[in-house]
Formats: structure tokens, sequence, C-alpha cells
């Protein structure tokens, strides 16, 4: 498939990695429709992107809202052949804290959002995306989800996060497989330690010390970079179930 060709949803549209990805895709000439909570930065994104980008204020954990806001996005771009599902929250906790075990609501509100939220759009799109004219090799969408490399080296404290994010790695194929009938296919990027809005908050000895565990380039990931692989597997054809480690070699310690 060719950039621009693509009419996609981008989940967590609005900063960091989805917007990174929006801005590379409607830069190729494509058009996207931003998915994000955050209603002030989501317009903002939008607007700053031009005609060709849209915004609409989406729970990614809600059925109704992403089937409703799927279609809208399909019939206001003229189509749907991609997604992105870059939303994600950390979910940061330990197991057993200072403060005695941690909530159940913070391990099953991680999952919901990180890895219940990715299949809930994949699975709205992948039932608009199947009616779709087959292309070259008969494909009709690409569904491009967000791991982490946390999904195989959860640090302390991850618990939640590493097992929302090892399910969705673990969805991967499974799905690649089923679609593959309807000529949809399915990839997961598992993303090391990137300049996110969250790290460009932390103190900068913190920040260099997260740039020197990194082998090779000893620095952080760039959202370009992301968006980058983003692009590369839409191009693809035949990369199809299979989750792609973007991490500059790193391996995370245990803490």
């Amino acid at each position: 498939m060719q950039l621009e060709q693509v009419r996609a949803v981008i989940t967590g549209g609005a900063s960091g990695l989805g917007h990174a990805v929006a801005q590379r895709l409607v830069a190729a000439g494509a058009k996207v429709a931003l998915f994000d909570v955050n209603e002030e930065k989501g317009h903002a994104a939008a607007a700053a992107l031009g005609k060709n980008a849209s915004f609409q204020r989406t729970d990614v954990t809600s059925e109704e809202g992403v089937t409703a806001n799927v279609a809208a996005a399909q019939a206001a771009m003229g189509g749907l052949n991609v997604v992105v599902n870059c939303a994600g929250i950390l979910g940061a906790g330990r197991v057993l804290g200072k403060e005695g075990p941690m909530p159940l609501s913070t391990f099953s509100g991680t999952v919901m959002v990180n890895l219940v939220g990715s299949f809930n759009v994949a699975k709205a799109a992948a039932q608009l995306i199947q009616s779709n004219a087959a292309g070259e090799d008969g494909e009709r969408g690409v569904i491009i989800n967000t791991a982490s490399v946390a999904a195989y080296e959860g640090q302390i404290g991850q618990a939640a996060y590493s097992a929302s994010k090892g399910g969705v790695v673990g969805m991967t194929l499974p799905m690649a497989r089923e679609l593959a009938r309807f000529g949809i296919r399915v990839n997961t990027i598992a993303p090391g330690i990137f300049w996110t809005p969250m790290v460009d908050g932390m103190p900068p000895a913190v920040q260099e010390s997260l740039s020197a565990s990194i082998p090779f380039p000893s620095r952080l990931g760039r959202p370009e970079e992301f968006a980058d692989t983003v692009a590369f597997i839409i191009n693809s054809r035949y990369l199809n179930g299979e989750t792609i480690r973007l991490d500059g070699a790193v391996r995370l310690a245990p803490k």
C-alpha cells in the first residue's frame, strides 16, 4: 500500500508516538483521524495537521463509542484501510507496595486501556476494512499495534504494564492468521525508551542515565523513528504477524 492511499485511524494521536505517526502520514498525502481522550490537544493537533486530519474524542475501552467513531472516521476520510494503536497508559506500581498490595483497579485499568482498547479498535476497524476492494496481493488493510520492550523484560513496578503489552504481542499472530482471509495484515511495534512527553518532564540526570543504558545509538528513540517504522510496515506487504523491537538493542534491567 502506498502512503498517499492511506486512510488511517490513529489512537493516542494527539501527542507522542501517535502524533508523530499522524505527521508522517499526512506529509505523505494520507488522511488521518486522530482518536484521543484529550479533547484540547486533539483538536489542536488536527488543526495543525491541516485539512487531511480530523479529531474525535475517543475512549478506546468503550465498545459502542469506538464502533461509532470508527464508522464516522471512515465516512469523513472516504475510506479506512489502516489502524495504528498508540493509546496507552503506564499503570506503574508494585504488586506489594509501601501502602499494601496493588489495587486490582490499577492492574485491570492498565490492561483495559493497553490491551483491550487495542483489540477493541482493531476489531471495529477490521469489520469495515474487510469490505474494501482488494488491492495488490489481495490486500485490504493494515493494523499496527504498539507494545513495548517491557513485554519481554518487564521491570519491577511494571507488572500491570508488562502484562498488558505482553498481551498485545500475544494477540498479533493469531489476529494476523485469522484476518489473512480478508487481506488484512496485523503487526506490532515494541518500542524501547523513546522521547515522549513523560520522558521530557524528567530531570536531565535521569534522561542522561536512560540514554546511557542503550547500547547503540546511545540515546533515546525519536518519535519520527517510530513513525518511519509504521510507514515501513504499511509499505511492506510481506510483513505480517510480526512484532518488531525498536530499541537500540536495549534490554531492560530488573529496576
